[in-house]
């Protein structure tokens, strides 16, 4: 029985066996399936950026047509000014009679004047009649001439002097647009003055922006506009020039009335009875020397 027992063991012992290995391979198998029905989704939708850089790239398309734009249009304007008679304008010499305004109203009847300016930075106007009062700025310095002698002048108005010549129409154009980093941004059509125009800004890395309304007809500017804080009140203000009455002067489109306003309202009017462009003014149109101080007795 011992022997028989035996015999019949070893067929039982190998089925067990088999059976174990058997089980085993199943749940090797089983986990394999497992496994690859986990990988199974990530490997039909794998991650992609491409989506990402794609919407990345055309953005990047899009500011850099608006960007094309705006530049054209500016180069379509300065053609329309003259291209290269405007750009190689050195000096300037002006009459006309101008009208200054307060909240909008004219506090004047206007008074005659002769201007001579030379780019970038010198300028001189000379007031009235008898062209007795006169306004001198070299530079940063200004100078104000009277019967009572030559004084600097006042801090504000060199300040607002300074700001005006700073966003001036020819210095954007002539220095801003070469500087490393300005921007340019096309905003569209829009109205000016009466008159149907293309919007364009000009922004450099100071983040000092300044807006030119251009007519869709003739391609000249009808408006510039930039705005600064008050480092007083903190309040921002809006600035804003009106060329008009264009006329053709030394291969220059010139405009005879030129009209300013500050938060709205009209600060000052220009009009031009003639103008005359490089006459190689002299040096000394723009050279002054403080000779009392209103300060002192």
């Amino acid at each position: 029985m011992k022997n028989g027992d035996s015999a019949a063991s070893e067929p039982q012992s190998s089925y067990n066996h088999a059976f174990q290995h058997l089980t085993h391979c199943a749940m090797k198998f089983l986990f394999a399936i497992l496994v690859l029905a986990s990988l199974a989704p990530a490997q039909a939708n794998p991650p992609s950026p491409a989506p990402a850089t794609a919407a990345s790239s055309q953005s990047i398309s899009v500011d850099q047509a608006n960007a094309a734009k705006a530049r054209a249009l500016i180069d379509q304007m300065i053609q329309a000014l003259g291209g290269s008679a405007y750009l190689n304008i050195q000096d300037v010499s002006q009459e006309g009679r101008t009208f200054s305004f307060y909240h909008g109203r004219p506090n004047s009847y206007g008074i005659v004047f002769w201007r001579f300016y030379r780019f970038p930075d010198k300028d001189r106007v000379e007031l009235t009649k008898k062209r007795d009062v006169i306004y001198v700025n070299n530079g940063e310095k200004g100078y104000e001439i009277t019967f009572k002698g030559t004084r600097a002048q006042d801090a504000k108005d060199m300040t607002d002097y300074s700001r005006r010549r700073h966003y001036a129409l020819d210095w954007v154009l002539r220095h801003w647009l070469n500087e490393p980093g300005v921007a340019l941004f096309y905003e569209g059509h829009s109205v000016a003055e009466q008159k149907p125009v293309e919007r364009v800004t000009i922004m450099n890395t100071r983040n000092e922006a300044v807006t030119l309304f251009i007519d869709l007809d003739t391609h000249l500017p009808v408006k510039k506009t930039f705005s600064w804080r008050d480092p007083t009140d903190k309040e921002r203000n809006i600035e804003d020039e009106v060329y008009d009455n264009f006329r053709l002067v030394q291969g220059v489109m010139s405009p005879y009335t030129i009209t300013r306003f500050y938060n709205g309202d009209m600060s000052n009017q220009r009009f031009l009875s003639s103008v005359s462009y490089n006459q190689n003014l002299s040096d000394s149109l723009f050279e002054a020397k403080v000779t009392y101080n209103p300060g002192k007795p």
